[in-house]
């Protein structure tokens, strides 16, 4: 038995040594891509048909210059910020992601433990597999806000809002970019299903990652969490999937997210925002913030890259109300770049779904303390040693 428990003790020490090693958000890819199955890796670095859009996100970043001013006194460099009228540790924030105990059996209440201690502010998705109170319950005085589609049942929408507000969560973030799904294709060349689906090639695929399969097998039944307690008696897990899907209606206007925000009674965000007329059009029907973002390249391919957006967004609605962005931030440096532009932060998706993959709560704690490492290192040698100091003179288009 001690010889089993030191074996044990060696192996955590030997990952946690690995994750260590892990010196950038791309190590941790790799780390995610080896210990995921081909079809869940797929699943997360997916986007829309020829994922144009997903590839622009990121290399728009790289267009960006900086401009460093030297002998300035940088020896104190504070990373701390207010969004939303919230005070927070660091600019950077949590996007929701669905399915997130798909990568990991510890899924969003890993992640929002981690955001807490990173004084972050966590999202949850409506298409979460663990429920708002659940999620809730997680680090109870870190703030969370919680995301809404704009669906067909208005019951179920205000049934939702109505357990995020008993629960706590400090804003309702609206996701706009849905009026259908995108057309993924490589989830249809893979054969995954949300939710996932036992057949002889995903066993087989499965198999070839035991630690990921073992942690699925061991976990709780993958449900959407939050829409599970709503739906029909009986409804099993493929019934679940459909009765969602069904809810994304190509019908819907701002008519309907107007009467989202009143429901809500607080703290209103518009996530989907693409240009400065819709953002001018969420400003009109009480948004408090817009996160400029197009879904990770998920939605639309061929849709502008989120960073060049941002100036226009900022432009038309930044002195009303706040702007937030994600989509391709993989670097301190790219943080600084959007708050150059305007930005009050960022928001990070697949960036955080890579260190939950690859080490569980572990790599989540692992991106956050890289991607502060690199923002601190980056305002130092800037000058620019607090978020406030970061302005358009950071930067070069």
């Amino acid at each position: 038995m001690v010889g089993l428990v030191r074996d044990a003790l060696a192996s955590r020490g030997a990952r946690r040594s690995r994750l260590e090693r892990a010196a950038s958000i791309a190590d941790l890819r790799t780390r995610a891509q080896r210990r995921l199955p081909a079809a869940v890796f797929d699943y997360l670095e997916g986007a829309a048909e020829d994922e144009v859009t997903a590839r622009a996100n990121k290399a728009a970043f790289g267009e960006i210059t900086l401009v460093p001013r030297v002998l300035r006194d940088a020896s104190k460099v504070d990373l701390a910020t207010t969004i939303t009228g919230i005070p927070v540790d660091t600019p950077i924030l949590c996007a929701p992601t669905g399915f997130t105990r798909l990568f990991h059996p510890a899924g969003e209440n890993a992640v929002a433990a981690a955001a807490a201690r990173a004084g972050s502010i966590y999202t949850l998705s409506t298409m979460a597999t663990r429920s708002i109170e659940d999620v809730a319950a997680v680090a109870p005085e870190a703030p969370k806000w919680f995301q809404l589609y704009v669906w067909r049942d208005e019951r179920l929408v205000d049934a939702l809002i109505e357990r995020a507000k008993a629960a706590g969560y400090r804003a309702l973030c609206l996701t706009v970019d849905t009026a259908v799904l995108g057309r993924r294709e490589r989830d249809h060349r893979s054969g995954l299903t949300i939710p996932p689906r036992a057949s002889l090639r995903t066993v087989i695929d499965g198999a070839r990652r035991p630690a990921w399969w073992w942690g699925f097998l061991r976990s709780d039944e993958l449900l959407l969490a939050n829409v599970a307690s709503h739906a029909p008696k009986g409804t099993g897990r493929t019934g679940l999937a459909e009765l969602t899907n069904k809810q994304f209606d190509p019908a819907v206007t701002w008519e309907a997210a107007a009467r989202i925000a009143r429901r809500w009674d607080g703290t209103f965000i518009v996530k989907g925002i693409q240009c400065a007329e819709d953002a001018q059009l969420a400003v009109d029907l009480g948004a408090h913030a817009v996160i400029v973002s197009n879904h990770g390249g998920r939605q639309l391919d061929h849709a502008p890259a989120t960073v060049r957006v941002l100036p226009e967004v900022v432009a038309a609605v930044g002195e009303r109300i706040e702007v937030l962005i994600d989509g391709g931030v993989r670097r301190g440096t790219d943080v600084i770049k959007a708050l150059a532009l305007g930005a009050s932060g960022v928001m990070i998706g697949r960036a955080y779904l890579y260190g939950l993959a690859a080490a569980g709560e572990a790599g989540v704690d692992r991106v956050f303390a890289m991607l502060h490492a690199e923002l601190r290192n980056a305002m130092a040698l800037l000058g620019t040693p607090t978020i406030a100091d970061i302005g358009p003179s950071t930067i070069r288009l």
